[in-house]
């Protein structure tokens, strides 16, 4: 009965996790006078909630306790991330159960979803932390003023010559919203979404007994496209199962309301 009853717990508690903080699009017209901006970092969210780190889907991150020992018993969202390493090596580490590459990593902070105040103000409260509890593998993303459009259209250049994913623009007076909120924005040189592999497509030429190709559908608007770059070697051998989902980039939309020039990013996480 006490493990029904337990089992019980863990359910609802699942049931109920705070869904973690998503960006929409920056469209260009949104007033920035009083913004914030940081760089946008191509590594794996994860959210502490001062027990466990876990993932966007609240899965939990098989994680090293040696890695976690000087975590705060309150809550962070951010990124696990490494300048030096790719987003491919990144997810290979973080989906291993082995501890062997997190020493590698560091978790770059952007928010914590329980405190109150400004979001300066709540970063405030980790700065503080680490002042009396050095943790080296934990960093406070740096936020600048946005101040205009041109200006933060001046610092995306800058982030994407240096091999930047992009910039995250915020109103720092927005306390932490779970979902989607137009309070903070991504802003790339791409397009990005995501969609669901229905078809496996066998390649012709040099990829002969590999994958050419995926179809997928959107999850936006269900509509059906092919995809036929940005895929490595090892994973045209190996390609992602039917019913996973993936990120993909695409310049625009056609007339007919497809992307243009689709290009694979990664599989979403948890996939």
């Amino acid at each position: 009965m006490k493990m029904l009853f337990a089992l019980f717990l863990v359910f609802v508690a699942s049931c109920f996790a705070k869904e973690p903080m998503l960006l929409k699009v920056y469209k260009g017209d949104e007033n920035l006078s009083t913004w914030m901006m940081s760089e946008k970092l191509d590594g794996v969210r994860g959210i502490w909630n001062g027990n466990t780190l876990k993932s966007r889907t609240n899965l939990a991150i098989s994680t090293p306790k040696s890695w976690l020992s000087c975590f705060p018993n309150f809550s962070l969202d951010g990124e696990i991330y490494s300048r030096s390493l790719d987003f491919e090596r990144i997810t290979s580490i973080v989906n291993s159960s082995q501890d062997k590459g997190w020493s590698e990593l560091e978790y770059h902070v952007f928010d914590l979803p329980n405190e109150d105040g400004s979001l300066i103000q709540r970063l405030e409260i980790l700065r503080n932390y680490l002042d009396k509890n050095p943790c080296p593998q934990i960093k406070i993303i740096e936020q600048l003023p946005a101040i205009s459009h041109e200006n933060v259209v001046k610092f995306l250049d800058k982030v994407t010559l240096n091999g930047g994913e992009g910039v995250v623009v915020r109103d720092p007076n927005a306390s932490y919203q779970s979902g989607r909120s137009d309070k903070i924005l991504k802003l790339k040189k791409f397009l990005d979404d995501e969609c669901e592999i229905i078809k496996i497509n066998a390649g012709r030429g040099k990829f002969q007994g590999f994958m050419g190709s995926l179809t997928c559908r959107n999850l936006k608007d269900a509509a059906t496209f092919k995809i036929g770059s940005g895929f490595s070697d090892k994973m045209r051998k190996n390609p992602p199962a039917i019913g996973t989902i993936i990120t993909y980039k695409y310049q625009n939309l056609t007339k007919n309301g497809l992307p243009r020039f689709p290009v694979f990013l990664r599989i979403r996480e948890g996939h």
